[in-house]
């Protein structure tokens, strides 16, 4: 079945946002065309409204200690209040390498001594705490992520609730998925084939695939790889799985067009971050010219470029990374902007 763009969008906002249950990736949220114009202020308010909805958490929650703790090749980190409520999360290896001081001199000694209750208002003082908003983007989200992950986890367990439910309630609990390879250097029967294996183990019924080289100013992956690979998913998963597809940034306006067009030709649900991700003005162009939707935002870091994305409909789906962007409160303020 063909899926155009202000279907896409329909069916995206009748099914409800969703934010998994743990810390994971990034989410995907509609704002195209099947969304009312707002004003930029309308969407200040509507992401300045509160986020926790902590009944039931009566007495204060003093964080006492966080530690980052490794395990092979994993890196977690641990949450421990005054009163031995404990949160842990999973960061996003390998960033943990290279972050940790980040984390552990800029971010820890912020929540030492206070109430996890008040994480809100927190996550703003941090931001403010020794200047860090000096650090604003992802070096520094990330960490301010695994941290407000743990002590979500921590909250939660002291309440027997669902993080979800603490996240102003649970819309369900099941999520789709999709597999990708996530690879550059296979020839289009490679894929396709790595990709059909994938479905079968996995049951799922979408895919995504990764078109153009990455970040590559128009140039290909491989010589004809990306017409060659949109032709021959088309025929093996056309009207049978949902098709996904991600240049990573490879594009100018011309190209990511010339590119959205042949994916449009095999009905695929959307194009991923067609441009380089802060050229707006140019990803905008190509959402405004295609009708398959155009999907961006996972390396944005910024409340207000996706503010604009939103109020401008650069993009018909914003995806913040809950990693990068700096946790969940922040991406469910986007989530309701959208």
């Amino acid at each position: 079945m063909r899926i155009t763009r202000r279907g896409f969008i329909a069916d995206t906002m009748a099914a409800g946002f969703v934010l998994p249950a743990m810390p994971g990736r990034a989410t995907e949220l509609a704002c195209g065309p099947g969304t009312a114009k707002v004003s930029p202020e309308e969407l200040d308010r509507a992401a300045a409204a509160p986020v926790l909805k902590l009944d039931g958490i009566s007495s204060p929650v003093m964080i006492d200690s966080i530690r980052l703790l490794k395990k092979g090749g994993d890196f977690l980190v641990h949450v421990r209040s005054k009163d031995g409520a404990e949160g842990v999360s999973l960061t996003d290896p390998p960033r943990a390498n290279y972050l940790a001081p980040i984390l552990q001199q800029l971010i820890i000694p912020f929540f030492i001594g206070k109430d996890a209750r008040d994480l809100e208002n927190l996550l703003w003082e941090l931001y403010r705490w020794n200047s860090n908003y000096k650090m604003y983007g992802l070096a520094f989200w990330c960490p301010q992520a695994w941290v407000e992950f743990a002590i979500l986890d921590m909250l939660g367990r002291i309440a027997s609730r669902p993080m979800g439910e603490l996240l102003g309630g649970l819309v369900r609990r099941e999520v789709a998925f999709y597999v990708a390879s996530g690879r550059r250097d296979t020839t289009p029967e490679q894929e396709v084939e790595y990709l059909r294996k994938l479905l079968e183990q996995s049951g799922a019924k979408a895919l995504k695939f990764r078109v153009g080289g990455r970040m590559s100013r128009n140039a290909d992956a491989l010589p004809g790889r990306t017409e060659n690979l949109i032709r021959l998913a088309g025929k093996t998963f056309g009207g049978s799985y949902d098709i996904h597809a991600d240049s990573n940034s490879s594009y100018d306006p011309p190209k990511a067009i010339e590119v959205g067009r042949m994916l449009e030709g095999i009905g695929a649900v959307y194009f991923e971050e067609p441009c380089p991700f802060d050229h707006l003005e140019d990803t905008k162009k190509v959402a405004d010219a295609l009708t398959i939707p155009v999907a961006g935002g996972e390396q944005e870091y910024s409340d207000w470029r996706f503010r604009w994305m939103i109020a401008n409909r650069g993009v018909d789906i914003v995806q913040p990374d809950l990693h990068y962007y700096g946790g969940m409160v922040r991406s469910i303020r986007v989530a309701r902007m959208a």
